[in-house]
Formats: structure tokens, C-alpha cells, sequence
């Protein structure tokens, strides 16, 4: 089986992560954390800042390692590295997806998530619990409240 290696951000800011919704293909509609395939070479950090722009037209400061995610789809199998991260310069414009959101620990369940994150879903639902309905300072320069 193909594995894919990919690494997404769970951007926060005001006590609010941002999720995106797929625009295309066999998981259209579904929602997700932005983000996109390593390129030869790459470090999952530098593929993330890279996807980020490229996706939403943002710079972004990459924090804390969440979760690494591995999950087999039908036609893949997944390797999922995910970051706390933080908009540093701009704001986000939706390049590939259709609609993004703003949630809060309590709204993660609104929406349709992609398989493999349902794991990210579940990490931060937890942290939230540990850190009071936040998702904790991470370590990007800042905390999710900035």
C-alpha cells in the first residue's frame, strides 16, 4: 500500500482553532486542519509553513508537535504529523478549500471531520478538558488567546 506523508497545523487564536472543508475529491466536504504532503527532503515543519502559505496565503509560526496520526484509508496509508501553530503575517484566504471555520473546544463536533483526524479531534478535546475549555499554550511565541 502507498503511504503519504502529511503534515497539518491546528491553527489557534483567540481561545479558537481553524479548520478548513475540503473542496474536491472523494472527501469533499469533509473537514479538516490545513495542510499538505512532504516534499523530498522536507522536514514536516517546513512542509507546513510551505502548504500554509500555498493553501491560505499566511505566515505562520509552527509551535508544539500535537499528534502523529497513522490511519489507512482504502487507497492509502497515512502518516499524519500535526502542529499547534499561529498566524503570523497575514490573514487567511481559502486558495483550495471551499469554507474554513473558526471553533471552539465545543463546536469540534459541528462539523464533518476526515477519518484520520478524528484523532487530532479527540487530543485536543482532551487537552481542552485538562486546561479549563482552552487548548493550552502552545509553544509558538505566543498562546492561544494572542
Amino acid at each position: 500500500m502507498k503511504t503519504i506523508h502529511v503534515a497539518a497545523a491546528v491553527l489557534t487564536g483567540g481561545g479558537r482553532i481553524f479548520a478548513t472543508q475540503r473542496g474536491y475529491g472523494p472527501w469533499k466536504d469533509y473537514w479538516e486542519f490545513p495542510g499538505g504532503k512532504l516534499e523530498p527532503g522536507e522536514t514536516s515543519e517546513e512542509a507546513l509553513r510551505r502548504e500554509i502559505f500555498e493553501e491560505l496565503d499566511v505566515g505562520i509560526a509552527v509551535g508544539e508537535r500535537l499528534i502523529t496520526v497513522e490511519y489507512d484509508y482504502p487507497e492509502f496509508h497515512l502518516i499524519l504529523d500535526c502542529f499547534f501553530a499561529r498566524v503570523t503575517e497575514g490573514s487567511p484566504v481559502l486558495k483550495e478549500h471551499e469554507a474554513a471555520r473558526w471553533l471552539t473546544a465545543d463546536e469540534l463536533d459541528e462539523v464533518r471531520w476526515l477519518p484520520a483526524d478524528r484523532e487530532i479531534i479527540e487530543k485536543l478535546q482532551d487537552r481542552s478538558k485538562e486546561t479549563d475549555g482552552t487548548f493550552a499554550a502552545e509553544e509558538t511565541g505566543g498562546t492561544a488567546d494572542d
